[in-house]
């Protein structure tokens, strides 16, 4: 299985802290049938920078300590970018590392925020390329309470990607039926952990599957987890028809 978001680097954000906590979030990792990790430290979130050459530097790094402790587990190189104005920019000057090298670009909004701009950056973006894929739009505040809005930038082109512990529950009861909402509506492209530790931002690709496989089939699994494959090797990743999510009629989000 693969996992195309974490924080498994040590030191680099909020994620990994120690060579302990990546040997750690490691075993995690493989005693959740994962094989192959995204590394994707964050970009313009608060006091964390993490430009390419230094994530290429510590996940070679990373993965010559796994290889010491006889762990099978690949790390790849990728990044967790907030939207900002000059993104596309400081990706042109390569800043920015898309996830493997690939056309792909993790794209974050705050928690409570979708920026004005979102919708020509995102456009400009595939322009410019590439494939802009946002990042647990299911935790974000606006996206939540105007679904609409994220069936416009899916509509026009823009990938996303749900949390694991999103569609397992771990993030409460509306966050699940959210994320189950845009599975069902195709509004969602990639299912990953964005795991931060083994405490309370673990990893949880199997129980998320286990839901998916009950509520939408065995199809549906094998379309996210061959995406994921699809996607670390630069390929065009499946898709379908976007929908609008369908409207609560008591007591829903909407």
């Amino acid at each position: 299985m693969i996992d195309i978001h974490s924080h498994i680097l040590p030191g680099l954000d909020d994620g990994a802290q120690t060579e302990a906590d990546l040997l750690n979030m490691a075993k995690a990792a493989i005693d959740d049938g994962i094989t192959t990790i995204v590394a994707t430290p964050h970009h313009q979130n608060g006091s964390y920078q993490n430009k390419r050459q230094e994530i290429f530097t510590a996940t070679e790094i990373a993965n010559n300590i796994l290889k010491t402790h006889e762990l099978d587990l690949k790390i790849l190189p990728g990044q967790e970018c907030r939207i900002y104005g000059e993104l596309i920019e400081d990706l042109e000057k390569g800043e920015i590392l898309p996830i493997n090298e690939s056309k792909y670009v993790f794209i974050e909004f705050p928690s409570a925020q979708v920026p004005r701009f979102s919708k020509k950056l995102l456009y400009d973006l595939q322009l410019s390329g590439k494939v802009p894929v946002i990042v647990h739009p299911e935790r974000n505040q606006v996206l939540m309470k105007k679904p609409d809005m994220l069936y416009d930038f899916v509509k026009n082109g823009t990938l996303t990607q749900v949390t694991a512990a999103s569609v397992a529950g771990k993030f409460g009861k509306k966050i699940k039926e959210f994320s189950l909402d845009i599975i069902e509506a195709n509004l969602t492209h990639f299912v990953a952990s964005d795991a931060h530790n083994i405490t309370n931002r673990g990893f949880h690709m199997i129980d998320a599957y286990d839901v998916i496989r009950e509520e939408f089939g065995e199809d549906l699994v094998y379309f996210f987890r061959e995406n994921a494959a699809y996607l670390v090797e630069d390929d065009h990743v499946m898709i379908e028809q976007p929908m609008p999510v369908k409207k609560k009629k008591l007591f829903g989000l909407f």
